[in-house]
C-alpha cells in the first residue's frame, strides 16, 4: 500500500503529468502498477493453517476451497452448542444485535466450567477464542463493560486474502440470577430479563438472525419465551434478476450487425458502442457476491440473447436462464440490444417473486448484507438517489440515452403526480416489485410497449427499473429512500486501479459498481487484466452454480451462442402453449458435471444439515 499512498500524496498536476507520459489507453496499467498492493501472491495448499489478521488481531486461519459467511455462522454456533451439550451445561440461543454473529447464553455460575470447556472440548479444537469487552445493558449506563467469549474457526482462501473469522463468531455471554429471574448482561434482540425456569424448544435458525434465510433448516435450542419472530424480519421471498450479453460471440455479433442495418430509428453512438456489450466475466463474480453476501435470495433469473456463460451450470436449481425469444415472444421473439427494452419486461418473468433485486453484471455486493438493506419487512422497497442529475427540458435525439430516458420518466411523473424529478439513481441493485411495474405498464401501455420495441436505446425510451419505478413507488407510498455505502468506478478512468486497491484493502462498501460507459477498445486488454487481478482476490470462493475449471476451459472454445444452441430444446410455455428457448446442459458436458458434483458430494450445502444436538430442558 506504500505505492498507493505515495501516488495519492502527489498533487493533482503531478499525477496528470505522470499519466500523460503514456497514451490514454495505457494509463490504467500505469496506475494499476503504482497502486497494486504488495504480497498476496503466495498460493497455500488446502488444509494449511496460515497467519492472518482478523479484526486487527493476529491469528491463524485454515486454507479452504469454498466458504461463505453463512456457513461459518452455522459452524461456529454449532461447535459451541455441541460442546455445551456434551458437557451438560445448560444454555439457550438468543438473537444477537449483530445479525452476522450468534449468541449463546449461560448462567454466570457456569463461567468457570465454560472456561475449562473452551480449552478441552473436542468440538472446539482449533477454534480461535477471544475474551472481548462489550457495553453493558442500556439500563445500566454506569456499569463496567462486561466480558463475552467469542468463538470462531477462521478460514481463508489460498492467497490468504479473505478471512472469514470473528465477524461471524459465536459469542458466549453470562446471565446473572436474581431470585426467580435471570438477567442479560448486555442488550440483545429480544429481552433484558426473563424467568429462571423456562420450557426448552428447538427453533429455526432464521429466528436467530436476519441474515439466515427462511428456507434454512438448521435448528437450535432456546427457551419457548424467546422463540419469537422480530417484526422487522423480512419473511417474504426475494429473487434476483440479471441481464447479460457476451459481445464477442460471433453469432450475436452477426445478429447485431443485421439489426443495425435495419434500425427502428436513429441510433445514438453510445447506444451501440462495443463497451456496452463487452464481457469480462463480471457476471461470474457478481453472482459470487450474491451467493456469499446475500444467502437469503431465493432464485436468480438470468436474461440472455440465446447465450450461456461458459462457467455457469444452468441446471442448478437456483438458476433460471431466460432468452429474449421468451421475453419478447408477444413482439416476435426477436433479439434486443436495448437494456431499457429488456428491463421493461422484467415483471413478465414467469415465477418471479413479487419482491426482487435487479442487477447489471457490473454491480457487486461488497460485504454481507441483510434483506432490510433493500426492503422493509412490510414490503416497502428502498431506493438510493444519486446526486447526479439528468438535466432539464424534453428528451432530444442527441441526448445520451440515459439522460433522455430520465427526462421521459420525469414527463410522466409530472403528468401523474404533479411533481418534477431531477435526480438519477445510484448504480446499485434496484429493489423492485412486480406489482408496481405492472401498474406502470397498465397506466402507460403505449409508452412501455414502444420502449420494448426499440431494439437499440432510443430517445423515446423509459428507464423503468432504474428510475421510473422508484419515483412511482415513492409517490404511491410503496417505496422510501434508503442509505447504502456505495462506490462507483468507471473502468476507463485512470484513477480506478487505485480505488480498487482501496476496496480490496478495506472492504468497506455495501455495493460497488465497475462500469464501462464508453471506453477506447484499445484499453479493453488493460481493463481485463485489471479486473482479472481484482475480482478473484475480492471474491475468491466459487459459487455452487459454477462449473469446474476443466469443463469451463472446453466450453470457452465453443462460444456463448453455440453453447446455447447445443443446449436448446423446445419447451412448451404454459402461458402461450408455444415452444420457447430453454437451456439444458449439453449432453457431452452433463456427465462431467455430474461426476464433479459426485466428487464434491460430501461437501454439505448451507441449510441442509441439522445442528445443535441439545433438546433437553434448560434452566434459563
Amino acid at each position: 500500500m506504500i505505492a498507493l499512498k505515495v501516488y495519492r500524496l502527489l498533487p493533482s498536476p503531478a499525477r496528470r503529468r505522470l499519466l500523460r507520459l503514456l497514451p490514454a489507453h495505457r494509463r490504467i496499467g500505469l496506475v494499476q502498477t503504482l497502486s497494486r498492493p504488495r504480497g498476496g501472491d503466495t498460493v497455500h495448499p488446502l488444509g494449511a493453517r496460515v497467519a492472518v489478521t482478523d479484526g486487527g488481531v493476529r491469528t491463524r486461519a485454515e486454507i479452504v476451497a469454498t466458504a461463505t459467511p453463512l456457513e461459518q455462522w452455522h459452524r461456529n454456533l454449532t461447535a459451541v452448542t455441541t460442546a455445551l451439550h456434551a458437557a451438560g451445561i445448560e444454555y439457550h440461543c438468543i438473537r444477537n444485535d449483530d445479525h452476522l454473529r450468534s449468541t449463546v447464553a449461560v448462567l454466570d455460575d457456569q463461567r468457570p466450567a465454560v472456561q475449562r470447556l473452551i480449552r478441552s472440548a473436542p468440538a472446539l479444537s482449533g477454534a480461535d477464542v477471544r475474551v472481548v469487552q462489550v457495553r453493558p445493558r442500556r439500563d445500566q449506563p454506569d456499569a463496567a463493560p462486561t466480558e463475552v467469549i467469542q468463538v470462531c474457526f477462521p478460514v481463508t482462501d489460498a492467497r490468504a486474502g479473505v478471512v472469514l473469522g470473528a465477524q461471524f463468531a459465536c459469542e458466549i455471554e453470562f446471565w446473572s440470577r436474581h431470585g426467580d429471574m435471570v438477567r442479560a448482561p448486555r442488550r440483545n434482540g429480544v429481552v433484558d430479563e426473563a424467568p429462571a425456569r423456562a420450557q426448552p424448544v428447538r427453533v429455526a435458525a432464521a429466528l436467530m438472525s436476519h441474515f439466515v434465510p427462511e428456507a434454512d433448516d438448521h435448528t437450535y435450542g432456546t427457551r419457548r419465551d424467546l422463540a419469537v419472530r422480530a417484526p422487522d424480519r423480512v419473511g417474504f421471498p426475494i429473487d434476483a434478476v440479471y441481464t447479460w450479453v457476451d459481445g464477442s460471440d460471433p453469432q450475436w455479433l452477426k445478429r447485431k450487425s443485421l439489426a443495425l442495418g435495419a434500425p427502428d430509428g436513429p441510433v445514438h453512438a453510445v447506444a451501440a458502442n462495443s463497451s456496452r456489450y463487452h464481457n469480462r466475466d463480471e457476471l461470474r463474480y457478481s453472482l459470487r457476491s450474491l451467493h456469499s453476501f446475500a444467502p437469503w435470495l431465493r432464485r436468480i433469473f438470468l436474461i440472455t440473447d440465446s447465450q450461456l456463460p461458459s462457467w455457469l451450470d444452468p441446471s442448478h436449481p437456483m438458476i433460471t436462464v431466460i432468452s429474449h425469444a421468451e421475453l419478447f415472444a408477444d413482439l416476435g421473439g426477436r433479439s434486443s440490444y436495448n437494456s431499457h427494452a429488456i428491463e421493461s419486461r422484467l415483471h413478465r418473468i414467469d415465477g418471479l417473486a413479487e419482491h426482487f433485486l435487479y442487477l447489471n453484471d457490473d454491480v457487486f455486493l461488497g460485504r454481507p448484507l441483510l434483506p432490510n438493506h433493500f426492503f422493509h419487512a412490510n414490503g416497502i422497497a428502498k431506493f438510493f438517489p444519486s446526486p447526479a442529475q439528468f438535466g432539464l427540458g424534453e428528451a432530444k435525439p442527441e441526448d445520451p440515452p440515459v439522460k433522455a430516458a430520465g427526462k421521459n420518466n420525469r414527463r410522466h411523473i409530472q403528468r401523474q403526480f404533479g411533481v418534477t424529478i431531477t435526480q438519477k439513481m445510484k448504480h446499485t441493485p434496484f429493489a423492485l416489485r412486480r406489482s408496481i411495474m405492472q401498474q406502470i405498464e397498465g397506466m402507460l401501455p403505449d409508452e412501455v410497449t414502444a420502449t420494448a420495441r426499440h431494439r437499440f436505446r432510443h430517445h423515446g425510451d423509459l428507464s423503468i427499473p432504474s428510475s421510473l419505478h422508484q419515483y412511482w413507488a415513492f409517490l404511491t407510498a410503496q417505496a422510501v429512500p434508503g442509505d447504502i455505502e456505495y462506490e462507483y468506478a468507471d473502468l476507463g478512468h485512470p484513477s480506478t486501479p487505485a480505488r480498487l486497491a482501496e476496496l480490496l484493502a478495506r472492504r468497506h462498501r455495501d455495493v460497488f459498481c465497475l462500469n464501462d460507459t464508453d471506453s477506447d477498445p484499445r484499453s479493453f486488454a488493460e481493463q481485463e487484466r485489471m479486473l482479472a487481478d481484482f475480482l478473484p482476490r475480492y471474491l475468491p470462493f466459487p459459487a455452487p452454480f459454477e462449473l469446474p475449471d476443466d469443463v469451463v476451459a472446453e466450453r470457452r472454445k465453443v462460444g456463448a451462442g453455440e453453447l446455447w444452441r447445443r443446449s436448446y430444446r423446445p419447451v412448451p410455455d404454459a402461458r402461450r402453449g408455444t415452444p420457447v428457448d430453454a437451456p439444458t446442459m449439453p449432453n457431452n458436458m452433463l456427465n462431467t458435471v455430474t461426476d464433479f458434483k459426485a466428487v464434491l458430494g460430501s461437501r454439505e450445502q448451507p441449510g441442509r444439515r441439522r445442528s445443535d444436538p441439545s433438546g433437553e430442558r434448560h434452566d434459563i
